[in-house]
């Protein structure tokens, strides 16, 4: 790459932080005011001092998403939160192998006991 070059890759990546940070800070404050500082998985409670392990988590993965109510927010703490994105890009990359119908059960465990009770078995 030419010099010219990498000061424009420079000035794109800075101009992205910077939007990235701008953001975040909106959407991260508003969410702390609306929400009691617990993490929304494992209940752990937070305070001033380790606040900072406190993210918010977009519920639909889409970070552009930010409703002014919240509702597509909920607080984890870094281990939920990272967990949370780990299952996220499992399922994209492997897909969901739960099966999409449950079939009812068929076996009666009991069937005939009436019968083989009143012959005495």
């Amino acid at each position: 790459m030419r010099n010219s070059d990498l000061g424009k890759v420079d000035r794109v990546l800075a101009e992205q932080r910077e939007y990235i940070a701008k953001r975040e800070k909106g959407y991260r404050e508003k969410s702390l005011k609306l929400y009691p500082w617990i993490c929304g998985r494992c209940s752990r409670e937070f305070n001033h001092k380790n606040l900072r392990e406190l993210t918010v988590h977009h519920r639909d993965h889409n970070h552009d998403n930010n409703p002014s109510d919240g509702s597509n927010w909920e607080l984890l703490c870094i281990y939920c939160h990272d967990e949370e994105h780990t299952k996220f890009e499992n399922q994209v990359q492997f897909g969901n192998r739960a099966e999409k119908e449950i079939a009812p059960a068929t076996y009666n465990p009991f069937a005939g006991l009436k019968e083989k009770l009143e012959k005495g078995e």
